[in-house]
């Protein structure tokens, strides 16, 4: 879920070909519990295959990324690690939501009420240990790069982009702002028309881009202010202060200056904040790493698709038309451009 800072932070929209040529380090985690969620039946039920393995987050990563590679983007993924001891309480919580939306799902279902199932079924999304080590080797057999991060997959993502190894961090979350990207890219696997809960209206989903140092200048404010501004709204790492929204924890800060200011000048309790702020502004992230492109191994993702997961053996082969087709366009121009 993240901090939920957006109404103090301004994105820029932005066209996919805007990326092109671009190196992108995805969060992992973040985009794959975005497929699980989207990509279901009407009733909420998640694609399966035969032996009724989930197998959304597949065809999510595997579409999507043949549409962005498509059109030039080198998109590298950021798994997560372990992760910090403070997130622990957020993470039983997020079990107990799932367990409580797959409560509510069934229960729609036996209504017959599909439109309100397909709602809970999304908040039911689980990513399993399983998929993750599925959505590597996909990601493996297609020629896709991937890094495992020490800790949160969005810190890692942010130092490689702060390092110049990638030009933007790939996330939903605000998060990536306060570990210190400088390019937040958002809705980059998930464009197109979405339905609104619970409304016959569709939304058309662009990509947007945030850069940190035009939110810190526009707020005038320091980066540890907006993981300040952060920390006083809440994270995935502590609940924030009652009643304290993202305008109102912007004025606090700019009143006051930091944490410790508004605790002695005002009535406002906050633990482990310092604890927070380290997690922020030196998260675990490591140096050891590299990436590459590789050519797809075809055989090897017919294999693993339409064998082991029964997807449709006549759209995978469209799809790896594309990046044949894709690739043969770039090898023309220049080679050592993609590969």
């Amino acid at each position: 879920m993240g901090v939920d800072i957006s109404d103090i932070v301004e994105a820029r929209e932005i066209d996919l070909q805007d990326l092109r040529g671009k190196i992108i380090a995805i969060d992992a985690y973040n985009t794959l519990y975005q497929f699980l969620s989207i990509i279901r039946q009407p009733d909420g039920t998640p694609l399966m295959d035969r032996n009724g393995k989930i197998t959304s987050h597949l065809s999510g990563l595997f579409y999507r990324n043949v549409n962005i590679m498509e059109i030039g983007i080198k998109p590298v993924y950021v798994f997560d690690g372990k992760p910090p001891e403070l997130k622990g309480k957020t993470i039983l919580e997020r079990i107990e939501r799932k367990e409580r939306a797959e409560r509510e799902w069934k229960e729609a279902l036996e209504a017959g009420n599909l439109e309100e199932a397909r709602i809970w079924s999304q908040q039911s999304s689980r990513l399993t240990p399983e998929m993750v080590e599925q959505s590597k080797r996909l990601l493996e057999l297609m020629g896709i790069p991937w890094v495992q991060a020490p800790s949160e997959g969005e810190a890692q993502a942010a130092k490689m982009a702060r390092d110049g190894r990638v030009y933007a961090s790939a996330s939903q979350d605000f998060d990536s702002l306060l570990f210190g990207t400088p390019r937040l890219v958002r809705n980059l696997t998930i464009t197109g028309k979405r339905k609104l809960p619970r409304k016959n209206v569709y939304k058309e989903i662009k990509p947007e881009i945030i850069e940190l140092e035009k939110v810190l200048s526009d707020l005038s404010i320091t980066r540890e202010q907006l993981i300040d501004i952060g920390i006083l709204v809440g994270t995935d790492f502590n609940e924030g202060v009652k009643n304290v929204g993202p305008k109102k924890a912007l004025k606090l800060i700019k009143t006051y200056g930091r944490i410790e200011e508004i605790i002695n000048n005002t009535e406002i309790k906050l633990d482990n904040y310092n604890d927070i702020r380290e997690i922020f502004l030196n998260p675990p992230v490591t140096n050891e790493y590299s990436f590459e492109w590789k050519d797809p191994n075809i055989e090897g993702i017919i294999s693993f698709m339409c064998d082991e997961h029964d997807f449709s053996r006549d759209r995978v082969m469209g799809a790896i038309e594309k990046l044949k087709e894709f690739r043969k366009v770039r090898s023309q121009k220049n080679l050592e451009e993609w590969f």
